[in-house]
Parts: C-alpha cells; sequence; structure tokens
C-alpha cells in the first residue's frame, strides 16, 4: 500500500511529492479581466508551501462567455500569460505539482458576467430567480469553445504548469454535454447515444493531449451521478467514460464525490471509488475530494483504491495540512474560523466573506 506522503509518477514521467492535493476552490481573488490577483496567488502559493504535492488552481474560465464567478481567474488571453507565469513559478518554488483547472460554465456563466446569453448542449429549463434559458450550442460554439480549452492547455504549459484538468463535473459546459436530461440533441453531439454525448469532452481531451509536451498533465474531473447542479447522469455511463478518457490519453481521474465515504446511490453496496479503480488501467492515477478532514480520512481514499486525496475546506483554516499531518496524532482545526484567523492563513477578506455563504465556516 502506498502511503500519503509517497511521491507518485504520473504516465507521461511527471512526479509529484506526494499523494495529498489542494482542491481547485472557487475564491474570487483575481481581476475582473481575469489576470491574477496578488490575493489568489498568496492563497495557492501558502499551501503549496504547506506541503500539498499537487496544487489547482480555482476554474479558470477558457474563453469570456464562459466566466462563471466574479474575480475568477481567467486563461483565455495571451494577456494572463504574465500572472499566470508568477503563480506557476511561485508554486514550484513551494516544490508542487501545479495545475490549472480549465473552465467553461455553459449555462453556468451569467450574462451579468459574460454580456451574453448563455449557451449549452440545448434549450432546457431549471427553477430558480437567477436561472437563464440557454440557447443551443451551434457547430460555430462547439469549434470555437475546443479550439479555447486547446488554447489554453496550451497557455498553461508556455507558463510553466505541470499540467491542466478539464472541468466537468458540477453541472458546467462538459457536464451538461454528458447529461441526459440537459442534452437532447439530435445529432452527433447529444441525445440517446452516450457516445454523442460524450464527444465534446473525448475531443477536447484528445485536442489538449494532443497539443502538449508528454510530461505535461492531463486530468479530467467528473461527477459519477447526479449531485447539485450535475444532472442526468448515469455511474455506468460515468464509468464507461473514464474508460474512454484513458483510451485518449488522460494522466488522471479525479472523482468529486462530496463525501469521500459515501457509496454509490445506483449501487448502494459499492464504493465510487472501488468501481472506478476496477474501470480504469492501473498507471492512471484516480484522484478523490469530498469532506476529507483527517489523516485517517485521507488514508481511507487510498485503502479504497484512490491514489490522491484532495484536501478542500479542510485546507482553508488549515493551510500546512499536510505537513502536520505527518504526525499521527494531530488533528485539523475546525470550523468555525474566526475571520482573522483566516486572513492569517492567506484567506483574503474577499473569500472570507465568499466563504460567509456555508453554515457556520466563518465565526
Amino acid at each position: 500500500m502506498s502511503s500519503l506522503f509517497d511521491p507518485i509518477t504520473f504516465r507521461g514521467g511527471a512526479v509529484a511529492p506526494n499523494r495529498l492535493g489542494l482542491a481547485p476552490m472557487t475564491n474570487l481573488q483575481s481581476h475582473e479581466d481575469g489576470t491574477l490577483g496578488d490575493d489568489e496567488l498568496a492563497w495557492l502559493a501558502r499551501r503549496a508551501d504547506g506541503g500539498f504535492g499537487v496544487v489547482s488552481t480555482c476554474a479558470a474560465f477558457v474563453a469570456l462567455d464562459g466566466k462563471g464567478f466574479p474575480g475568477q481567474l481567467g486563461i483565455h488571453d495571451d494577456r494572463c500569460l504574465p500572472g499566470l507565469e508568477r503563480l506557476a513559478a511561485r508554486l514550484g518554488r513551494g516544490g508542487a505539482l501545479s495545475i490549472v483547472q480549465l473552465y467553461h460554465g455553459g449555462v453556468r456563466a451569467p450574462s451579468k458576467l459574460t454580456g451574453a446569453q448563455p449557451w449549452s448542449a440545448g434549450v432546457f429549463h431549471e427553477d430558480g430567480k437567477s436561472f437563464e434559458v440557454p440557447r443551443a450550442a451551434t457547430e460555430i460554439d462547439l469549434a470555437r469553445v475546443l479550439d479555447d480549452f486547446t488554447a489554453a492547455a496550451i497557455r498553461a504549459e508556455r507558463a510553466g504548469f505541470g499540467g491542466v484538468e478539464l472541468h466537468s463535473a458540477h453541472g458546467y459546459l462538459f457536464s451538461q454535454f454528458l447529461s441526459a436530461t440537459m442534452n437532447q440533441r439530435g445529432d452527433d453531439w447529444g441525445g440517446a447515444p452516450f457516445a454523442h454525448r460524450a464527444r465534446l469532452l473525448r475531443e477536447a481531451t484528445r485536442r489538449v493531449r494532443a497539443a502538449v509536451a508528454a510530461p505535461f498533465v492531463v486530468g479530467v474531473r467528473v461527477s459519477p451521478e447526479d449531485f447539485g447542479y450535475a444532472k442526468g447522469l448515469d455511474l455506468d455511463e460515468t464509468l464507461e467514460l473514464a474508460r474512454w478518457l484513458c483510451e485518449d490519453g488522460v494522466d488522471y481521474i479525479h472523482l468529486s464525490l462530496w463525501e469521500y465515504h459515501a457509496k454509490t446511490k445506483k449501487r448502494p453496496d459499492h464504493h465510487p471509488l472501488t468501481l472506478f479503480r476496477a474501470a480504469v488501467p492501473r498507471e492512471v492515477p484516480l484522484f478523490a475530494a469530498g469532506q476529507i478532514w483527517t489523516r485517517p480520512e485521507a488514508e481511507a481514499v487510498l485503502d479504497l483504491g484512490g491514489d490522491v486525496a484532495v484536501i478542500g475546506r479542510a485546507a482553508v483554516g488549515n493551510p500546512d495540512w499536510p505537513r502536520d499531518a505527518t504526525s499521527t496524532i494531530w488533528e485539523p482545526r475546525r470550523p468555525p474560523y474566526p475571520a482573522a484567523d483566516l486572513n492569517a492563513a492567506a484567506v483574503s477578506p474577499v473569500f472570507v466573506e465568499y466563504l460567509r455563504r456555508w453554515k457556520g465556516f466563518v465565526a
């Protein structure tokens, strides 16, 4: 059995110094034009210095019409390169394998940020006051977004990052195309055949993989089943998707589990990690995130078949989580956190205000 503190080598040759990852977390700390903010750099650098072997950025938008959040990091334009270069160099000095999460919001890219009607796989409706009915993607949209993801990956490699992760979880653009309820197109990009609904993500993955050098890591994050905005997803289809993505050249699959210990809904006797471990080649690591707070919980991810335990909320108030967890008796600080303590852990006032949305997280 591997230890959390053992290095991990990806099949292209890249190495992460341990099996603890910082989750890609929305933090609103960059500039409105998408260029890197000093607060975002400080947030990520502090966690790299704290010992995380893999450090992922927030979801970085690959096109202006895909922006989902105010203060979101961008990778859509060469004007972002100076900041991205600073970030990659700083995370490298901290010893981490640095990953940019590539993102397009689809229907989750509101017009108040983009200035345009959101587009998605098709026209559909959801409850909620802020929901905007999307228009259906045209062939021009799809060709452009494939170019956008490819160009963003090339930009990340030029900037000096160790890899990228295509965000196909949580109901964003790729997840919308995978969804049987959101994607009822009648062409080769959707409808009943799952291969059609998986086409956009697979083509993006293949194009990104072909555009960057072998050591540069290419991962994909998926939601195995329905949760939150991710709807219309079937477990067996996601397992098949994982197999296809491995054929397409991915270096890892990242499972967004929300609760690391929970069994699957479709197969209540099975844990998703054991199912995905059986489905994909052993040389393709599995990352898993979902309310991992303690060292024993992170070790349970590895025991279930995972290779990297991805820490999100626990890393906010515990920036040195990996270094501290080398002690078997260490226990992480838990919420509520005083705002001043978060500021001292390189969480800016803007990020603190965002974290107040999580009940009981900020004192």
